[in-house]
């Protein structure tokens, strides 16, 4: 073990104890910056960087893991030639990589450096398989009826370079370095088995930024991910995972992940009136309540209606067409990043939302909901859908096994 490791384990190990104290010590993060930055000794790892995330398990990480503060998304094509045998092989080295990685250790003598000084940071890296990966390795025997392609809706401008891929990595963390890292790692262990084809970079709130645990809000200033399916749900799990009786057993224990990159039409709707604004959404900017009262978790009443007869949530409110009720109970686990890409040629900005979505079936899952948007909602004159892709996330991997390694080697 290097030096480097062992000290990196003193101070997780330090800080250990320090994580159940959660928001005191995550409020103290901000004093802690000034101190340093005044010329004072830099404090002991926080719990913001002490914070880890488990790679084997059932499940893959980074799907019901909260939300982290950085996240990139990146995919892969199998380079000409490179077939079943090279992916294995670069499944297994990325697996082993994510796991070390997701630990907060050193990745060996190539490593980079970059996050020599942090800890694990909430670190996840999750895996999926695009449609074409199947033909690339003679395995569309074994390609799932949910890899089938999306269909187009009218509000989607698509760019083909920018969508869909044979290998799809999802990487977030609570720290930049930590992220990048990891992003540098995947992408040099690729070798001459894969090429990039696109990557996007997206944020969210920091941990201990806010006085209290939030719901983050989007580039609209909106409270987004108030109606997400909770783990605490009797269904959650069949909706959002496979089962592990399923036609194709290597998908067992995983999940469908739609991917969406969604620019924010900011100018035009930062134009609008704030009253104009909720009655978009159908939900109070302030705290994310609906329009008929209570608190963000309050159940909209969507039959109600106000003094002038009218529904106070309008019928093409936002958070009406979207609610599970209104789409035959379709639900997802949302679960993205937003993104600032500079200001374009028009002088607009290119921001807003890499929409990420879980679901055990994308066409009960995305697909209605995603219809009804598409037929009426408020919401869409203000956004445009840029890039799209649908990957199949296999289970997580267990110790001395690889993701997707039920797939491959069966």
């Amino acid at each position: 073990m290097s030096e480097n490791e062992i000290s990196r384990r003193r101070l997780l190990g330090a800080a250990g104890a320090a994580g159940a104290t959660g928001l005191v010590l995550g409020a103290a993060g901000g004093a802690a910056g000034y101190a340093a930055a005044s010329g004072d000794a830099p404090t002991a790892l926080t719990t913001v960087g002490s914070t880890g995330v488990a790679f084997y398990g059932e499940h893959q990480a980074g799907i019901t893991t909260p939300l982290q503060s950085c996240g990139h998304l990146i995919t892969f094509d199998l380079a000409p030639g490179a077939g079943r045998r090279e992916a294995a092989a670069l499944m297994r080295r990325w697996s082993t990589l994510a796991g070390e990685l997701m630990a907060g250790r050193p990745t060996g003598d190539g490593d980079t450096g970059v996050a020599l000084d942090a800890g694990p940071s909430s670190l996840t890296v999750t895996f999926g398989f695009g449609r074409t990966f199947f033909d690339r390795t003679k395995l569309t025997a074994r390609r799932p009826a949910e890899l089938d392609p999306l269909p187009d809706f009218s509000a989607d401008q698509l760019d083909a370079k920018r969508s869909n891929g044979d290998l799809w990595v999802q990487i977030g963390a609570d720290d930049a370095l930590v992220a990048f890292h990891a992003l540098r790692a995947i992408q040099k262990a690729a070798g001459d088995a894969a090429r990039p084809r696109w990557q996007m970079n997206g944020f969210n709130r920091s941990p201990g930024a806010t006085g209290k645990p939030m719901t983050t809000r989007n580039l609209m200033g909106q409270i987004d991910g108030t109606g997400n399916p909770k783990p605490d749900e009797p269904d959650f799990t069949e909706r959002i995972f496979v089962p592990s009786k399923t036609q194709h057993a290597w998908m067992a224990h995983g999940s469908y992940a739609v991917v969406r990159r969604i620019r924010m039409l900011l100018d035009d709707w930062e134009r609008l009136s704030l009253k104009q604004q909720e009655l978009v959404i159908g939900r109070r900017k302030s705290d994310g309540a609906p329009l008929t009262g209570g608190s963000e978790l309050t159940e909209p009443a969507l039959d109600e209606a106000g003094p002038d007869g009218k529904l106070v949530i309008p019928g093409n409110a936002h958070s009406r067409i979207s609610a599970p009720e209104q789409n035959g109970g379709a639900a997802m686990l949302r679960r993205p990043f937003s993104y600032h890409d500079g200001i374009g040629p028009d002088g607009t900005p290119d921001a807003g939302l890499l929409f990420v979505c879980w679901q055990a079936d994308p066409l009960r899952g995305f697909v209605p909901v995603q219809r009804k948007l598409d037929r009426g909602d408020a919401l869409s004159p203000f956004v445009r859908h840029e890039a799209s892709g649908l990957f199949a996330v296999p289970g997580g991997a267990g110790k001395g096994e690889y993701v997707g390694q039920g797939l491959l080697e069966a």
